[in-house]
């Protein structure tokens, strides 16, 4: 829509063809309240002469500039009555001019008509700019939307055309019209008499200036200013920044649903005689606000990424989308095409800033070179990181869902997973897809920093501590949703095996030095001493070694120590028992070659894995008292 067709339809100063100009210019978005619908009637200069003296006598009673009047004085504030006939003046005073423009081109009386209807006009100018400047608490948006609907609704049961505008105009014992159905009635009737008239430029001008000053202080009020640089946001801290987008979430709630959209009902209902102006006019008037709401996203999209940035990033992007509707509506008009452009770029530098974050998250996990071990084989401080990451991402998967739409259709043909480890064809899978290749780019990570460990036993334990916690978080958080109960069972047995690996690597050695059961029988005195003496140096050994290792969590703790007691402890209670008595008949120190009861051998795995067990020799007399917590 141009301005110049604005314009076109009236100029400063006026001619006497003005009007003629203007009846030609109406089209069917540009209703006319005076051109007639048929040809009119010849009528008598008398008559129009008639006509022409008694407005002329109403519009220089009110003329502003007259002398007489000291004081402005108010006529649809102050005397509503008179109002209403100085607008049925000005608008047979229109009827008349159109005639003899007509008939009488060349009359004096064309020329008196055009000087009395600029004189109207400027009245009228002073009564719009009046109206708006003095009832602008009258005009917030909830009362604009209310009374908007209720004009509406008795409008439509209305009179015809022609007497609409008056009964628009009511006396205050009339109609029970609120004050905000009075106010935005008397605007749209001085617009619409303005615009009929010719003078729509000056009307579009006197609102525009008086609507934008307040919108342009609502909008500074709620934070929306000149948008910032993107260096500007790149020296901002993580918090200073979060709290700028907070602000920034806020504001364009309020600005869009209720701000904008105010000044688009009022805007719609004032100049609903004129489909250009009307156009023109919320353009004027909300443009600028709303370029600087909608480009700070895009700055803050451009700005330096960090893996933290993401989340204010995904709120911003999940208010622009739930304000989607609202913002297609308020700005509908062709003339506003460049405010929702500006919001949707938004929307898709915010959602590519986030897949870019997520990509270079997974790259940094994935280049991590820390040469260093975690001592006891305990939780790697990338597997908290990430887990801390990634659950907090399930929490905002809504609006990750939102960002990871685009990727649904190609997940299956570029999944990166083995097939039995997730089903990528399962409900919301472009998120949970996400976040599963994260966990496993971390698995992958973990395997390798397990490779670190001189000792194999130990490399497993870390595995095990290590996907124990991955799955603790998984269980724990809304990533048990978003993953689902297969994904946990196949973690959870991963869990088991290097459990089941551990004990197998690092206690294989102290169970074979206890003999099996059908040779027991057979072992000489000095065989079965030789076999005590090594089972002593060897549990010594690995409860020395191990005494230092960690095992983080209590119910996997328990399970492990559990599990290596059942296997090494009734054993060695059965090689115990059987040669206690034959060590004793030949005359050796059972309890010097015996170093552990089966009871102390149960104690000493007890005190495993919390990294405070010292190996240290207890006579089984300070022992035997003692419960063993693995049995």
């Amino acid at each position: 829509m141009a301005i110049q067709e604005i314009t076109t339809l009236s100029t400063p100063q006026r001619t006497m063809g003005s009007l003629l100009l203007f009846s030609r210019t109406n089209n069917a978005n540009q209703p006319s309240l005076s051109t007639p619908s048929s040809p009119l009637p010849t009528l008598s200069k008398s008559f129009m002469r008639e006509n022409i003296k008694k407005s002329e006598a109403m519009i220089r009673k009110w003329d502003p500039s007259n002398p007489s009047m000291e004081k402005f004085i108010a006529i649809f504030q102050e005397n509503r009555k008179e109002a209403k006939e100085f607008v049925r003046c000005v608008k047979d005073l229109r009827r008349v001019m159109h005639l003899l423009i007509s008939e009488h081109a060349s009359s004096d009386q064309l020329v008196l008509g055009n000087k009395l209807m600029k004189i109207a006009m400027k009245r009228l100018e002073k009564e719009f700019f009046q109206i708006l400047s003095s009832n602008r608490e009258y005009l917030n948006p909830e009362s604009v939307s209310s009374g908007s609907s209720r004009l509406s609704r008795s409008l439509s049961f209305g009179n015809s055309e022609d007497d609409e505008e008056y009964n628009n105009l009511s006396n205050d014992d009339d109609a029970p019209m609120s004050k905000v159905e009075r106010v935005m009635s008397d605007l749209k009737l001085i617009a619409e008499t303005m615009i009929s008239s010719g003078y729509g430029k000056e009307c579009l001008k006197i609102y525009r200036i008086t609507r934008k000053s307040i919108l342009d202080e609502e909008l500074y009020r709620l934070g929306v200013k000149t948008h910032p640089s993107t260096h500007a946001i790149n020296r901002l801290g993580s918090e200073a920044l979060e709290h700028q987008i907070e602000k920034w979430i806020l504001a364009a709630k309020i600005a869009v649903r209720s701000l904008f959209r105010g000044e688009r009902s009022l805007c719609d209902h004032v100049f609903s005689a004129s489909e250009t102006i009307k156009q023109a006019c919320i353009s004027l008037i909300t443009v600028e606000g709303s370029s600087k709401l909608f480009k700070f996203p895009e700055i803050v999209a451009k700005s330096k990424r960090s893996p933290e940035k993401i989340f204010p990033l995904m709120n911003m992007h999940e208010t622009i989308s739930e304000l989607w509707t609202d913002i297609d509506s308020v700005f509908s008009y062709e003339s506003l095409s460049d405010i929702r452009v500006q919001a949707l770029s938004s929307l898709h530098k915010l959602r590519d800033s986030v897949q870019t974050i997520l990509s270079e998250y997974v790259m940094s996990i994935q280049k991590n070179s820390s040469k260093t071990t975690i001592p006891g084989g305990g939780i790697h401080p990338m597997t908290c990181s990430v887990m801390d990451y990634v659950s907090s991402l399930a929490d905002n998967s809504g609006a990750l869902s939102e960002i990871m739409a685009e990727d649904q259709e190609t997940i299956a043909t570029r999944s990166p997973f083995p097939e039995s480890y997730f089903d990528s064809s399962a409900p919301n899978s472009s998120v949970a897809s996400r976040l599963a290749w994260i966990i496993l780019v971390l698995l992958c990570k973990l395997d390798s920093k397990a490779e670190l460990y001189n000792d194999v036993g130990l490399s497993y334990l870390f595995l095990a501590n290590n996907l124990e916690y991955v799955l603790e978080k998984a269980s724990t958080t809304a990533l048990k949703l978003i993953l689902g109960e297969e994904w946990l069972s196949k973690l959870q047995n991963k869990v088991k095996l290097y459990a089941a690996n551990y004990e197998s690597v690092a206690w294989s050695k102290t169970l074979s030095c206890l003999p099996a059961e059908n040779v027991v029988a057979e072992m000489s005195p000095g065989t079965i001493s030789k076999c005590f003496r090594q089972f002593n140096s060897v549990f010594e050994d690995e409860y020395r070694k191990q005494s230092s290792w960690v095992i983080p969590d209590s119910k996997l703790r328990d399970e492990i120590k559990v599990s290596i007691a059942r296997k090494l402890v009734p054993a060695y209670r059965e090689f115990y028992d059987s040669y206690m008595t034959v060590l004793s008949k030949e005359s050796i120190d059972f309890e010097v070659l015996a170093r552990f009861s089966p009871d102390n051998l149960g104690n000493y795995l007890s005190d495993l894995f919390h990294n405070t067990a010292a190996f240290g020799h207890s006579s089984s007399s300070t022992q035997t008292g003692r419960m063993s917590r693995c049995l």
